[in-house]
């Protein structure tokens, strides 16, 4: 297999479980990032290349420029994996351009990106027939008698770009409990320029989210999926996955994969769901157009994300596999879910017993493996280096 593998955000882990997904099949991995610093995922022995390229939002076309020049000097088109948000829009934004030298399974351009946004994705679900919470825009008429009748306190006021609004607020949402902070939020939201809606709060713990992971070949069928449940995430309650265990939930299949095929969709998605404690309906809340944080467990579980993906745009697909029967595995990213741990106690949510009780099952680590240590010296060093910057500064950590 001589195409190279490129993936954009080796200073993640998502980046770093793809490099290792690949690399251990003998697959030649490159990783472009706009830095080296806190680059850690390309630290791993499975990492072939190094290549530093322009910021992707600092300098856009410079970015591209340099994805095209690199390509143009490969034997064989490489197949590109982001691994990241705001890659994936770029590689979206760019399709027409990227496809004549990549290989990438999307073929239509801003379906990634009209899935990642909350509002249109709204709109594609309904049009679906899935179920989505109840939403308000901010600029529909009647808005803050909508908001007492139909949404109800306490609510959430959400992005419609995601990662725009992590990078600006460090946090998914903004949690609002009467009409005096959600005007404050909205103005917040206003003067950073930032888009938003408000939605119903689904009832139900964290453990009532769950993921229908897939891939879909070129003609939008899946081939390969998974489904799994969350059981604590950071930040709590409205946040990513830290400890999350494949849970095999048929339903979850029925609903996903009609979606995804429904629109269209080609390459891998997840789809996050929340389970209604009171109705058991399932709600549509985000798709991830790229490779999940969970990554690691979908491997261990037996599906080979990267990889599968990689031999389809190579021509030579795997044979088509679901993960059938429950695997008592879950995926652990330590680092936050300390934090969480140490939230959820706080609020009561869940107790010291609990949570030692789950910790108990075989993980499938986010960062750390005993044949790839590297990655996992680098981000230890990185993060003792960035406390002591937030303690030396005054900032408060914890």
């Amino acid at each position: 297999m001589k195409n190279k593998a490129v993936i954009l955000g080796s200073n993640y882990y998502i980046g770093l479980s793809a490099i290792r997904c690949l690399g251990i099949k003998g697959i030649h991995t490159v990783a472009i990032d706009y830095s080296n610093r806190e680059r850690y995922g390309a630290k791993s022995k499975y990492c072939s290349e190094k290549p530093i390229a322009p910021h992707y939002k600092k300098d856009k076309e410079g970015f591209v420029e340099f994805l095209k020049e690199y390509a143009e000097k490969q034997d064989l088109p490489p197949v590109l994996i982001p691994c990241h948000d705001s890659y994936v829009e770029v590689v979206d934004e760019y399709l027409d351009e990227l496809k004549e030298l990549y290989l990438i399974p999307q073929t239509e351009a801003g379906l990634y990106t009209r899935l990642m946004n909350k509002e249109t994705l709204h709109k594609l679900a309904t049009e679906k027939g899935v179920a989505v919470p109840e939403t308000v825009r901010v600029d529909e008429d009647n808005f803050y008698e909508k908001i007492e009748t139909i949404i109800k306190y306490p609510c959430i006021v959400k992005p419609t770009d995601s990662s725009a609004f992590v990078a600006k607020f460090r946090t998914k949402i903004f949690k609002v409990n009467n009409k005096e902070e959600l005007e404050g939020a909205l103005k917040k939201a206003q003067d950073a320029g930032l888009e938003v809606i408000v939605q119903r709060i689904i009832p139900g713990f964290d453990d009532h989210m769950y993921a229908f992971d897939a891939y879909l070949n070129q003609d939008s069928k899946v081939t390969h999926w998974m489904t799994a449940q969350k059981y604590r995430q950071y930040p709590i309650n409205f946040g990513a996955s830290v400890y999350t265990g494949q849970k095999y939930v048929p339903e979850l299949y029925d609903i996903g994969a009609k979606f995804l095929e429904g629109v269209g969709y080609k390459g891998f998605a997840e789809i996050e769901f929340k389970k209604d404690a009171q109705t058991g309906q399932f709600y549509l809340i985000e798709v991830n157009a790229r490779i999940t944080n969970f990554n690691n467990l979908i491997y261990k579980v037996g599906l080979n994300i990267p990889y599968i993906t990689y031999m389809e745009m190579i021509g030579q697909p795997l044979q088509p596999k679901a993960i059938t029967r429950d695997i008592n595995r879950v995926f652990w990213y330590a680092y936050e879910d300390i934090l969480a741990i140490k939230d959820y106690i706080k609020t009561g949510q869940l107790s010291f017993g609990e949570v030692a009780k789950s910790l108990l099952r075989p993980k499938a680590y986010a960062i750390w493996s005993l044949d790839d240590p590297k990655p996992a010296f680098e981000f230890f060093k990185m993060t003792v280096r960035n406390v002591f910057n937030k303690v030396v500064s005054g900032d408060r950590f914890l």
